[in-house]
């Protein structure tokens, strides 16, 4: 089996090699599919801000802001799980750890995941049984166990990040209910279905 680490650096070598126009195309479809995405899910909704090449990025957030939806962004905190505040626009962010750019407002605590209605994930890949691979900081992993039971939990991928072959998991992974691609919208992974 491929090791963890193998499947980061192949992963992330291919989305590197993308193009800005591609990653451009790629964020406009994904703002477009968002409301699809939304559909049914109460606020707040948390979301991120992309880096490295991730799909997503500042028109998926516009989006989600134009929907006149609560959009809350990570803000890490060393190994403890992700903290989250308000996302009121471009300018409401600022330098955070790793050359991430996190928002500056108040913080929101990391229970605020227990009333959020969508957590979008940033993510490598993800199987059909809901593992995801992430980065490896394992911010996420801390995170997404505070997530209420009615919470949407969606990967967000590049269209090659739904993968047939098993991806290595462990007891602490908490899985996907849907991965979120810029060419298919969402694929729905698990019995859990919106309501």
């Amino acid at each position: 089996m491929t090791t963890k680490a193998a499947l980061r650096r192949s992963l992330l070598a291919a989305r590197r090699s993308r193009s800005p126009e591609a990653r451009r195309a790629d964020a406009a479809a994904l703002a477009a599919g968002l409301p699809a995405v939304l559909e049914g899910v109460d606020d707040p909704v948390c979301l991120f801000v992309a880096v490295g090449g991730e799909p997503g990025g500042p028109p998926v957030l516009e989006a989600a802001r134009a929907l006149g939806r609560r959009v809350l962004l990570p803000v890490t905190v060393g190994a403890a799980p992700l903290d989250w505040a308000p996302y009121d626009g471009p300018g409401s962010l600022g330098p955070g750890p790793h050359g991430l750019r996190e928002p500056t407002g108040p913080r929101l605590g990391p229970s605020v995941l227990a009333q959020a209605g969508l957590v979008v994930v940033p993510a490598l890949a993800v199987d059909h049984r809901g593992v995801r691979l992430g980065r490896g900081g394992g911010h996420y992993d801390r995170s997404l166990p505070l997530a209420g039971p009615h919470t949407r939990l969606v990967a967000l991928v590049g269209d090659d990040g739904l993968v047939a072959d098993d991806l290595p998991d462990e007891p602490h992974d908490v899985r996907v209910h849907a991965v979120w691609r810029p060419s298919s919208g969402v694929t729905w992974l698990s019995a859990w279905r919106p309501r």
